[in-house]
């Protein structure tokens, strides 16, 4: 029995895709990139990785699709060549923490793993709906006033273009937390909840933000989808729009929640990382990325980001 009939995966998949690492998957399932384009919302590929994020590193087996991602088994591999393979990739920056197997590794899994009927260095993940359901936001009603040493900011507001020492520039200069640009930054929001459920608002920015968000899409399909919103009068209004760079930065904080993002548990974490109405000049597109907390650019053409709407409030 090899790896994957003992995991049961719909339509028995037979391989894995040693090219793919975490850096890949970008390219391929988010923007633009080196590899060919994935052609299907149902394609799937399978990849090996290293979860680097807690104490000791994990090595993990990623089923990865358009709209799609979850890690379907940890394998047991000796610590020391995870260590080893943690160590080979230098220094790497704060969001880095997902690392490609090594040559080692791969052999490893190719002598134990991939065809050995023994099994028992396999430890399926159970597949569940990790859909955040939101309940109580925890806030303070709507009427609960600014407290004192707080004052109204006004953030730009307006689409913008930008190149990346610009957005650098802009980021500094208004004093908001990129835990990669400005880590020493942030921004003292004063988040209420309107009691609807659906939305809170910052009583410093004056911005009524979803909480929740819009799903995995184009640049063009999220604009008919904010359209479609404002037609249907989401929450009340119709006047929903893209947050700035800005905007969206004004809701980053600098400890990890819960739910693992930078950003105050009332938000759904279903949307990791964001449009905002800002294109990086010379070509692409500007997102804030709450689960690494930072700004990026990636292309906005095909399925590449997530949609967290505002207006004025």
């Amino acid at each position: 029995m090899g790896l994957f009939d003992a995991l049961h995966l719909t339509g028995n998949p037979t391989a894995v895709d040693w090219e793919m690492t975490p850096e890949y998957t970008f390219g391929t399932f988010e923007s633009w990139g080196g590899r060919e384009r994935v052609r299907s919302s149902k394609e799937r590929i399978y990849y090996f990785f290293i979860d680097a994020w807690g104490k000791e590193p994990k090595l993990c087996l990623m089923e990865r699709g358009i709209k799609y991602a979850r890690v379907v088994a940890e394998i047991l591999a000796p610590p020391e060549l995870l260590r080893r393979c943690v160590a080979g990739q230098g220094k790497v920056a704060y969001f880095e923490r997902t690392h490609a197997i090594d040559e080692e590794l791969k052999q490893w899994l190719i002598d134990n793993v991939m065809s050995s009927a023994d099994n028992s260095k396999v430890v399926p993940v159970a597949s569940e709906d990790r859909s955040d359901r939101l309940g109580s936001a925890g806030l303070p009603g709507l009427d609960e006033p600014l407290p004192a040493g707080l004052a109204p900011v006004q953030l730009p507001d307006s689409p913008a273009e930008l190149t990346e020492e610009e957005a650098d520039r802009l980021i500094r200069e208004l004093g908001l937390l990129d835990h990669e640009r400005n880590p020493a930054g942030g921004f003292n929001a004063f988040l209420v909840d309107n009691g609807d459920g659906l939305t809170v608002t910052d009583k410093v920015s004056g911005l009524t933000w979803q909480r929740g968000g819009l799903d995995i899409m184009s640049s063009r399909m999220l604009r008919k989808a904010v359209e479609e919103l404002n037609r249907e009068g989401f929450a009340g209004h119709s006047d929903w729009r893209l947050p700035t760079l800005a905007e969206a930065l004004s809701l980053m904080q600098p400890e990890m929640n819960a739910k693992g993002q930078h950003i105050h548990p009332a938000f759904s974490s279903d949307q990791p990382f964001i449009f905002v109405d800002a294109v990086r000049k010379p070509g692409g597109q500007w997102f804030v990325d709450f689960k690494h907390g930072r700004a990026y650019w990636a292309s906005g053409t095909i399925p590449g980001g997530f949609g967290r709407l505002c207006r004025k409030a």
